[in-house]
């Protein structure tokens, strides 16, 4: 019998950054599963101990997500027996029921997100894709970008604002188009 401890091929820093990648989907099959927000919150929070703990258990970036989604169901399940505790609740069926399909709608939402938003940043230039993207990379920051085309930080930023919301309102069009 091998009692050796498996090892993760990944660091604490890829652990984290899975965890934070996939928090949004965490999240929203956590609030298909509970009504109020505070229970989602402690659900998260109590799985994310539990994610950290386990670490080790995940060989690579492949399975977290269904790995991490199961600790989250557990947790969840745990907020509903203390629900139950002070008021009636739903049978363990239908919450099976209700977290496979939360579980599908929360990828397919996420999944929808992902392609409005990659056809909405390709209206934009590429100068407009680069500032947009900025932030959220590290290869530059939106004050660099503004010594690199010699305006100001605060034009850049108010630019970017104007962006940010013909993007949000692009993925919102085209989010109700999907869901139509």
């Amino acid at each position: 019998m091998n009692t050796e401890k498996t090892q993760t091929d990944l660091s604490e820093q890829d652990f984290v950054a899975l965890l934070v990648k996939h928090e949004p989907a965490l999240r929203a099959f956590a609030r298909a599963l509970l009504a109020e927000w505070d229970l989602v919150d402690e659900a998260l929070q109590e799985a994310s101990v539990t994610i950290w703990q386990k670490r080790e258990q995940l060989r690579n970036s492949d399975g977290f997500l269904p790995w991490a989604r199961a600790i989250v169901r557990f947790k969840c399940m745990r907020q509903l027996e203390k629900l139950r505790s002070r008021r009636p609740a739903f049978s363990e069926e239908l919450l099976d029921a209700l977290a496979e399909r939360g579980e599908e709608q929360a990828a397919d939402l996420i999944t929808a997100r992902g392609k409005a938003l990659h056809l909405c940043l390709n209206q934009f230039s590429a100068e407009h894709r680069e500032l947009l993207l900025a932030p959220h990379t590290d290869a530059c920051s939106v004050k660099g970008l503004a010594k690199q085309r010699n305006k100001s930080a605060n034009a850049l930023y108010k630019l970017l604002g104007r962006l940010r919301l013909q993007l949000s309102d692009c993925i919102g069009r085209r989010m109700t188009v999907e869901t139509s």
